[in-house]
């Protein structure tokens, strides 16, 4: 090849005597800090391992030092970092909506502003439940049939209770229950103690005492789907009667033979009067409910007067049923 140009020639001698001069001024160095420290071999280790950390420092920050705080992390991990971000703010952002629909559900269930005190909640709620003793409508269980239930059906009543507790609660124009034929050495009053917090101050009357002794008989009205009668108001002279029963073998006519023994009118729910049957992939049509289904919709009526709303609240779309106006 041709003879390197003379520009390139001076540049190598530069290098190379740049070279020499670092190498000469680093021999200079190292005499001069074992010079400096004390003349034992440990003096000397230790200076040495300085002035590596040193020269390892000024080629460090020579050759690594970043131009922004980006160029430390790859593009991978730079990529992780914003996904997890996302899923942190996702996360936060969907505690705050779950916060707020909490807090609108209390506003909207209990139909008092949120600034009260739990206290003073509670004490209002005890007011309601004590001034519906005495002026209120009034609501029986009886739960005299429980002897032949299995524990599955006794949790799946004790479960009923406490919802229509809840559910009574609750209400701005509350009613008075009774827990009749109950007693507390039943397996029922167990697995109630077990199941339903607080159940023992429950504001209710317990007794052990059969509904149809408890109260004159011309003023019961059995709620069971077997009878002739649409039920067409709540009566505040009557005591409404719903039979704690949770058969899975469904036996049929169990309560309308229970208040025909004891010569008592009955009643059920308008169902057949305001809904209609709607087509469903099973064909299935049930105006079978559970004990707090049935008290939503008697609750529901009580304050609103208005039986379409008062079905819907209570009879959900898996019974094959539908109001009449949203078919029409």
């Amino acid at each position: 090849m041709g003879e390197p140009y003379k520009g390139q020639r001076t540049k190598r001698m530069d290098w190379k005597l740049e070279g020499s001069a670092q190498k000469t001024e680093s021999r200079v160095l190292q005499e001069h800090e074992i010079t400096l420290d004390d003349p034992g071999d440990d003096g000397v280790s230790e200076s040495f391992q300085l002035l590596q950390i040193d020269v390892g420092c000024d080629h460090w920050e020579q050759e690594t030092l970043p131009t922004g705080s980006a160029a430390w992390c790859s593009k991978n991990v730079q990529r992780k970092q914003r996904h997890w971000e996302k899923i942190v703010a996702a996360k936060k952002s969907k505690r705050k909506q779950e916060k707020e629909r909490r807090k609108a559900n209390r506003v909207e269930n209990s139909g008092i502003y949120p600034q009260h005190s739990k206290r003073f909640l509670r004490s209002l709620i005890k007011e309601r439940l004590l001034e519906a003793k005495h002026s209120g409508p009034r609501l029986c269980i009886d739960l005299s049939m429980t002897n032949h239930m299995s524990k599955k059906e006794l949790s799946r009543l004790a479960g009923q209770i406490r919802r229509l507790y809840g559910s009574n609660k609750k209400a701005d124009r509350p009613f008075w229950i009774y827990l009749t034929g109950f007693t507390t050495d039943s397996p029922l009053y167990e697995e109630c103690l077990r199941m339903n917090d607080g159940f023992s101050s429950y504001l209710l009357d317990r007794t052990e005492e059969d509904c149809f002794s408890l109260f004159p008989l011309e003023t019961l009205v059995y709620l069971t789907p077997d009878s002739d009668h649409a039920l067409e108001n709540v009566d505040l002279n009557k005591v409404y009667i719903l039979g704690g029963l949770v058969d899975e073998s469904i036996q049929k006519k169990v309560t309308f033979q229970k208040a025909q023994e004891h010569s008592v009118k009955t009643a059920r729910l308008p169902i057949q009067e305001y809904m209609v049957k709607c087509q469903n992939g099973k064909n299935y049509h049930s105006e079978i409910l559970t004990i707090n289904q049935v008290f939503d919709i008697l609750s529901t009526y009580f304050e609103t007067q208005n039986w379409p709303e008062a079905l819907k609240k209570g009879v959900s779309s898996r019974k094959g049923y539908v109001l009449r106006n949203s078919v029409e």
